[in-house]
């Protein structure tokens, strides 16, 4: 029940000595302006990690073929084989829960140099048959025209997407690629649309160095048959592809006579399991913050503590007079509980709102930034963080002001009045 008189007993108490009032307040103000301010950096730096994740399916695994470690069915060690079309409508049909199983062929890069051609000028670039479900595995925007289609894959066209690195090489500044041609090994292909990556730094600039074209358009110009050198392979959502790893690598085995045992046959990366390593990580620093924080505010709320018990020591008289005139135990501990809770909320909310105009001015700075490539982005701290601090701002105020009070009821009445 709201009281004024005890309110304005608790205003006096605590500005009888002002500078000593502050001093003890920073401590916990401090704690929670760094609790507040390492929750939102490390909010910060998730955001812009995960902003270099954006656009790309994470719940996907990338497999290629390897040489077979051992012996099996009367096949040597140290064979190769390679991946055909149908092994992709293998791992369709016996594992469930996949959105993409998307085959690839690629000339270029690890398979060597190519040579693409337009007018007079050359260069060498990574050139990869594709379907188009590729485009929902990477991370890229379309500039201008389309990315591939189903109509290019069963008409098997001759069209081309190239990145924008490519468009730099090969054409002047200003010209429209679109509708022209360019020569791949020496087979020609129309350029139906461009490309750019998303990412930071020379990663995205790299990406754009390439060009897709229809994978059976490859297949059929550049005399790959049915071979697929490697795949890009998404889970369905509430799928994990790690769960599912071990059933598609167990169906190629199979499919090539290659022994279950022999774990380097099939090379794989796990995108998902290494995105949840990533997920981990700020989870483990989440925790750091909140460590640091409360050990910080701790010394906050021992210095609380222990200014209210000079305070008991202060009021030892006062209190001696209130018991004598029959206030319960259960009153004195109640005011001083009150306030050791003001002043810690007062304290903590004062940090709260300090922490909270640092955040608005860093993302009021950031927002005048190009914020694409950085690692660093939209610092903040959700409703629920707010929450949990309030509730730790109490539970310390009662803790606080729990020795002091406990301290102040076991002084005697008569020893209380004595006191000078």
């Amino acid at each position: 029940m709201f009281s004024r008189d005890r309110w304005e007993e608790i205003l006096e108490a605590l500005t009888a000595n002002w500078f000593r009032t502050i001093l003890t307040a920073f401590g916990v103000l401090w704690g929670i302006f760094i609790l507040v301010i390492l929750l939102a950096a490390g909010k910060g730096l998730e955001n812009g990690v995960k902003q270099g994740f954006s656009g790309i399916a994470t719940n996907t695994m990338f497999m290629w073929t390897q040489v077979a470690s051992r012996p099996y069915k009367g096949l040597p060690k140290g064979r190769q084989y390679n991946f055909e079309i149908d092994d992709v409508a293998a791992i369709k049909e016996q594992v469930p829960g996949l959105r993409f199983v998307s085959p690839r062929n690629q000339l270029g890069g690890f398979g060597g140099e190519n040579n693409v051609v337009r007018g007079l000028n050359t260069g060498a670039f990574n050139v990869y048959g594709d379907y188009p479900e590729i485009i929902k595995q990477e991370t890229m925007d379309i500039t201008s025209g389309r990315f591939l289609n189903y109509s290019d894959i069963n008409d098997k066209r001759k069209v081309a997407i190239i990145g924008e690195g490519v468009k730099s090489a090969l054409y002047e500044q200003g010209e429209d690629p679109l509708g022209t041609y360019v020569k791949i090994n020496g087979v020609n292909f129309m350029v139906i649309g461009t490309y750019k990556k998303k990412g930071r730094g020379g990663d995205a600039e790299e990406g754009e160095k390439e060009i897709y074209v229809p994978f059976t358009t490859f297949s059929q110009a550049f005399n790959r048959g049915n071979e697929v050198g490697w795949m890009a392979i998404t889970a369905q959502d509430g799928s994990s592809i790690t769960n599912l790893k071990g059933d598609i690598i167990e169906i190629i085995k199979s499919r090539h006579s290659i022994h279950p045992e022999d774990d380097r046959a099939v090379g794989n990366f796990d995108l998902y399991q290494e995105f949840s390593k990533v997920n981990g990580l700020f989870v483990a620093l989440k925790a750091v913050a909140y460590f640091v924080g409360v050990l910080v505010l701790l010394s906050g709320i021992i210095g609380i503590s222990n200014i209210m018990l000079i305070v008991v020591k202060e009021r030892t008289n006062e209190i001696g007079v209130r018991r004598a005139l029959g206030a319960t135990p259960w009153s004195i501990r109640g005011q001083i509980l009150m306030e050791s809770i003001f002043l810690t909320i007062i304290s903590g909310m004062s940090g709260i709102i300090l922490a909270t105009g640092v955040i608005w001015l860093v993302n009021l700075q950031l927002s005048q930034m190009d914020t694409s490539e950085m690692m660093f982005l939209n610092p903040s701290v959700n409703l629920g963080v707010v929450i949990i601090a309030l509730s730790i701002l109490i539970i310390s105020g009662l803790l606080a002001g729990l020795i002091p009070a406990q301290h102040a009821i076991k002084v005697k009445p008569v020893d209380a009045l004595r006191t000078e």
